[in-house]
Formats: structure tokens, C-alpha cells, sequence
């Protein structure tokens, strides 16, 4: 305040005093009761605004969560298509590696079937052979033995020359 105002107020009497007084405080109040309300307005507002900006992110939040649970889901998606046709290929691959290994192993069960019976008929007609050489190889000891004895006999005929 200003120096003058002050002096005034000295000035005045007594009997103004408490008048002013009692109007300053009335002003005071009203001032205060304005300032209160006022305060309360802009508390009340800033409340709202709070409440408002809670409900935006929230939302905010629940549209990101609902935004990345798409892409998750997408992603999941993609990488479930991706697995299925790795699988099939793989399948596909497998029984193609099974064709072909089987096949190779009727090939070599034939190869070995063939290999089986010519070696039986090779061991069947060896043993025949062998057979037969036993056979004739009985029958020239049979022959000799009986050509033994014959000369053997026949040198008990002899007479012997001391």
C-alpha cells in the first residue's frame, strides 16, 4: 500500500475505525468465501480432469493391451502357419527318404535272394560233386579191395619158392 492510504486511515476517527473495520472483514469473508469457492471449483474441476485423464489412459492402455494382444495373436498365427508347413515339408521329405529307402531295401533283399539261391544251387551242386567223388572214391576202394583179395588168394595158390 501506499503511504498516503496509510496516513489517511490514521486520520480517521475512532468512530470510523470499527466500521471499516467490520467492512474489511466483511469484504474479508466475501473475499474469502469467493476465494473458497472458487478453489473448490477449480479442486472440483481438477478432480474431473484427473478422473477424465485416468479413464483416457485406461483406455489408452486398454486399447495398446488389446493392440499388442492382436499382433501377439497374429504373430502366433503366422508362426503356427509357418511350423504346419515346415511340418508337412518335413512329412513330406520323411516319406519321400522312407520310398526311397525302401526301395533301395527290396533292391538289396532281391540282390540277396539271388545271391541265397545261387549260392544253394553252388553248395547243392558241390555237394553233389562231392558226393559223387565219395561215391567213386567207394566204389575204386571197393574195386581195389576186391582186386586186394583176388591177388591175395591167388598168391596162397602159388607155390612158394624158397
Amino acid at each position: 500500500m501506499s503511504t498516503t492510504k496509510v496516513s489517511t486511515r490514521k486520520r480517521r476517527s475512532d468512530s470510523e475505525a470499527p466500521k471499516s473495520e467490520q467492512r474489511n472483514r466483511d469484504e474479508d469473508d466475501l473475499f474469502d468465501a469467493d476465494i473458497s469457492s472458487d478453489i473448490k471449483g477449480i479442486m472440483s474441476a481438477l478432480h474431473q480432469i484427473r478422473e477424465k485423464a485416468q479413464k483416457d489412459g485406461q483406455k489408452k492402455n486398454e486399447e495398446t493391451i488389446s493392440s499388442v494382444a492382436s499382433e501377439i495373436k497374429s504373430t502366433l498365427d503366422e508362426l503356427k502357419s509357418k511350423i504346419e508347413k515346415e511340418r508337412q515339408g518335413f512329412a513330406k521329405a520323411l516319406s519321400k527318404s522312407s520310398k526311397e529307402c525302401e526301395n533301395s531295401l527290396k533292391n538289396e533283399a532281391a540282390k540277396f535272394q539271388a545271391l541265397y539261391e545261387k549260392f544253394s544251387k553252388e553248395r547243392a551242386a558241390h555237394l553233389q560233386a562231392l558226393k559223387d567223388t565219395i561215391s567213386k572214391f567207394e566204389e575204386e576202394k571197393e574195386r581195389l579191395f576186391m582186386r586186394y583179395e583176388q591177388q591175395s588168394e591167388q598168391q596162397d595158390f602159388l607155390p612158394l619158392n624158397d
